[in-house]
C-alpha cells in the first residue's frame, strides 16, 4: 500500500518521484508544513538522509513519531541574529578546541529516534570522535551537549520549548531558547528546573558544559 497523510492550513503541491524516493513540496505559507509516510517508503534512519539529500533546498525533521516536518525558512532579521550567535560559537570553538560546532543545517538522530536540527550545536571532541566516518558524513546518532534554538517569527514558543525538553529528554546537558521578541532567554540544564534569563544587555554563559563560552545578548542585533 502507498499513502501520504498530512495536515497543513495551506496551499501544497507535492509530487513523487519514484526513482529517488522523494517528496517535492511547495508552500505559500511561513509555517511548517507536516506530513507522514506510513508505507511509502519506510523512512528509515538512511531512506531519510537520502530524502534529504534529494531535497536539500528545504529544512526537514523528523518526529520520534515517523512525522516528517517541513522548516520555514527563517526572516532576514531571525537570519542576522543566527549569524551572530554562530559568530560567537565559532569563535569559542577555535580558541577552546574542546569539541565539534554545527550550524542549523545539521541533522541529528536522537535517542528517541527523531531527526533534529538545532539553530547551533556542540559536541565534545571524544563524543564526536567515538563516531564512525559514516555516521560524521550522515546525520550523526547523538544528541548534541549544548543545543541553541533562536525563536523566528514563523515558530511557536509552546512548540519550541517541546522540542527543548525533548533534547534534554534525549541527553542535551544544556540548551537555549532566545526568545527576542520577549527579550527572555529559556535556559535548559540537565537535572534542574528550566529558568528564564531576562536582562538582555547581560550575557549568558557555558556554565560547566561550555567553559568560557558567553554570548552577549546585546549583540545579536549588531
Amino acid at each position: 500500500m502507498e499513502s501520504l497523510s498530512y495536515s497543513a492550513k495551506t496551499y501544497y503541491d507535492f509530487s513523487i518521484d519514484r526513482a529517488v524516493e522523494s517528496i517535492r513540496i511547495k508552500t505559500t505559507t511561513m509555517q511548517a508544513l507536516s506530513f507522514t509516510i506510513p508505507d511509502y517508503p519506510i523512512m528509515d534512519d538512511d531512506r531519510l538522509y537520502k530524502f534529504c539529500v534529494y531535497n536539500h533546498e528545504i529544512k526537514i525533521e523528523r518526529s520520534s513519531e515517523g512525522e516528517i516536518i517541513v522548516m520555514s525558512p527563517t526572516g532576514g532579521e531571525s537570519g542576522r541574529k543566527n549569524l551572530n550567535v554562530a559568530y560567537y560559537r565559532k569563535n569559542y570553538q577555535k580558541k577552546f578546541k574542546s569539541g565539534v560546532a554545527f550550524d542549523s543545517s545539521t541533522g541529528f538522530i536522537l535517542p528517541n529516534k527523531a531527526m533534529r536540527s538545532p539553530d547551533a550545536a556542540w559536541i565534545s571532541n571524544e563524543r564526536w570522535e567515538s563516531l564512525t566516518p559514516e555516521q560524521k558524513r550522515k546525520f550523526p546518532p547523538l544528541c548534541p551537549d549544548f543545543v541553541i534554538e533562536l525563536l523566528s517569527e514563523s515558530d511557536s514558543l509552546w512548540q519550541t520549548q517541546k522540542k527543548m525538553e525533548e533534547w534534554m529528554a534525549n541527553g542535551c546537558k544544556l540548551a537555549w531558547l532566545i526568545d527576542p521578541f520577549q527579550q527572555k532567554v529559556f535556559i535548559y540544564k540537565a537535572s534542574q528546573q528550566m529558568r528564564i534569563h531576562e536582562d538582555f544587555e547581560t550575557s549568558i554563559e557555558g556554565e560547566d558544559v561550555l567553559p568560557g563560552f558567553e554570548l552577549p545578548l546585546n549583540e545579536l542585533d549588531e
